[in-house]
């Protein structure tokens, strides 16, 4: 169903996750290090990485920091710490999702479905049941968003969005001028079975920005409305 890379170096973890998702119909490539893994998802790109925080070479965080230089491949977080600033700072960096250690199976295999659904990946019904409305091309000023092949441009400029972030700031487009509540956005972009608070849906925003500031320091279409949520603003 998809090609999915896992990178801890738990060798039990390992086993137990790869055994979980292959019963699923996942393909699973497991490396024990951030620094192989990184290769591999550099070289290979797969459907959909899990990594662990802590690993030896290279940790999860520096494993996601430089993948997202290049790739907007959705990725699963795994960590043992109890930390909510390792969230925070992972949701900053570019993950699509968390789980924390110890985890169910069950609870994985349902995060994963989530976010590859999310993604388009294995061509499930969409969650979002205005599924036809969700997948049209959309034009807003500068701004053009292509679902069908998750590419967004800012005035002729590619910018690269995770899954969350591409959901997220589809919302918004598709109304510009009304607001969305946070809550809003988390129905929009995440799965029931996902949990995510507020703070994570500002990290996302905040990471959307400085992406599109990068193409264009100018840029300021998406506005906080404090107290309430977000809004698109078309120039």
């Amino acid at each position: 169903m998809a090609n999915i890379t896992l990178v801890d170096d738990d060798e039990n973890i390992v086993a137990s996750v790869s055994l979980a998702l292959e019963s699923h119909g996942h393909k699973v490539t497991a490396y024990h290090d951030g620094a192989s893994g990184l290769e591999a998802l550099e070289t290979s790109p797969p459907d959909l990485a899990i990594l662990d925080v802590k690993m030896p070479r290279m940790d999860g965080m520096e494993v996601l920091r430089r993948l997202r230089q290049t790739s907007s491949i959705p990725v699963i977080m795994l960590t043992s710490k109890d930390e909510e600033i390792d969230e925070i700072l992972g949701f900053n960096l570019g993950a699509d999702d968390y789980i924390h250690k110890p985890f169910s199976q069950r609870l994985l295999i349902e995060r994963v479905k989530a976010l590859l659904r999310r993604a388009g990946v294995e061509g499930l019904d969409p969650i979002d049941p205005a599924a036809a409305e969700a997948g049209k091309a959309i034009k807003r000023g500068k701004l053009s968003m292509d679902p069908a092949r998750h590419e967004s441009t800012w005035d002729g400029r590619p910018v690269k969005l995770t899954v969350t972030e591409f959901l997220l700031l589809q919302a918004l487009a598709q109304r510009p001028g009304f607001v969305k509540s946070r809550d809003n956005l988390m129905d929009a972009a995440y799965d029931d079975q996902v949990y995510v608070d507020d703070r994570t849906i500002d990290s996302h925003v905040k990471r959307m920005r400085k992406k599109f500031r990068m193409v264009d320091p100018e840029f300021d279409a998406i506005e906080t409305l404090y107290g309430v949520g977000y809004r698109y603003r078309e120039s």
